[in-house]
């Protein structure tokens, strides 16, 4: 089957409410395939609002990072697989990742080991205490998900390349702080433009404010969408 740039864009539903989250669902229709649902919407009721998502069709893209004593992550990654999500975070600890990878097995969940996060620069990642750049952080995380067995990695899109030639072909690199070119860059600090993301091997692209900040979240998404299709 010929995966397409529909199924390669992830738009982030960073929103307050599922009101809000349901009115760009609908605004994007059949447009739009896949969706990440974090933190901020699962406090608000997007737990629910996944699997009603998940039962429409829907790809969702669980974006929890999860972080625990290897029993808890397990029975949390064995819910999930329930509950009909088809990607799922955890922060790329080698022991947190092997118990995802054994709950997870048999299942179509596929497990993103979030490596250094896209709002973190050189001097932040040192603040937090680690003696590598955010670069050399990453490239290792990488191998350690691969050993792990882990489906895929989340890092930014200037890693992606790097990423690539560690993970090799078949993992997934989901890439956050997705910007078309001229757009806010926000808070993120490790930015690339969708076509820039995907030659350098990223496999998904996860798209938020510059769609559901949009005057025409619809118009927004399939401008993205045209971009993907002529760089894949």
């Amino acid at each position: 089957m010929t995966v397409t740039a529909r199924d390669r864009l992830i738009v982030g539903l960073d929103l307050p409410t599922i009101g809000e989250a349901e009115t760009i669902v609908k605004a994007l229709g059949d447009d739009v395939l896949f969706y990440k649902i974090g933190y901020q919407l699962v406090f608000a009721g997007g737990l629910e609002f996944a699997r009603d998502l998940a039962k429409d069709g829907k790809k969702i893209f669980l974006d929890m990072k999860l972080l625990d004593i290897d029993n808890t992550v397990a029975k949390g990654v064995e819910n999930i697989v329930r509950m009909g999500m088809s990607m799922l975070t955890l922060h790329a600890y080698p022991k947190a990742m092997r118990a995802a990878v054994e709950a997870a097995r048999g299942s179509e969940l596929c497990l993103l080991g979030v490596t250094v996060l896209t709002s973190m620069d050189a001097q932040d990642v040192i603040d937090a205490g680690y003696q590598l750049d955010p670069q050399a952080l990453v490239l290792r995380r990488a191998e350690q998900a691969r050993a792990a067995g882990m489906g895929g990695i989340v890092c930014s899109a200037e890693e992606a390349s790097a990423v690539r030639n560690i993970v090799g072909p078949d993992m997934a690199i989901v890439t956050p702080g997705i910007r078309p070119a001229g757009s806010d860059r926000g808070d993120q600090k490790r930015v690339m433009t969708p076509a820039d993301a995907l030659a350098a091997g990223s496999s998904h692209l996860v798209v938020g404010r510059p769609i559901v900040k949009a005057a025409d979240p619809r118009a927004a998404a399939l401008a993205i969408l045209e971009e993907m299709t002529g760089a894949l």
